[in-house]
């Protein structure tokens, strides 16, 4: 996926655009999240309305946790996996975010333009 030790570093215009799919994958895996957390958020509390779902799953993907307790059972067992996964999710987007920049220092460090 990224270039090996003997290539040369990226240019400056190519790095941005690789930050620019990583972010558009995060970007893509956080709406995926809050889709699976307001049909999750629908089916287990039939009460809750569609913005109030999108808000309590937004406000749990963003680390705050539920505005509208659950009342059922489903529903407490839902958070609870929801608020799992959604540990996962932060770790997994901070570790594609920061994969490209981490590459490039080190791809910088160990590059050397007289053995290529």
């Amino acid at each position: 996926m990224y270039e090996s030790k003997d290539q040369p570093v990226l240019s400056r215009l190519l790095f941005i655009r690789r930050l620019c799919w990583h972010g558009l994958l995060v970007l893509a895996l956080i709406v995926f999240s809050v889709f699976l957390g307001v049909s999750g958020l629908l089916y287990f509390e039939q009460k809750l309305s569609f913005h109030d779902a999108l808000f309590d799953s937004a406000m749990i993907l963003g680390g705050l946790g539920p505005i509208h307790m659950p009342q059922t059972s489903g529903g407490k067992l839902f958070f609870a996996g929801y608020g799992l996964y959604n540990n996962l999710v932060f770790a997994a987007c901070l570790g594609v975010i920061l994969s490209p920049v981490a590459h490039r220092l080190l791809h910088k460090f160990h590059y050397d333009e007289k053995d290529a």
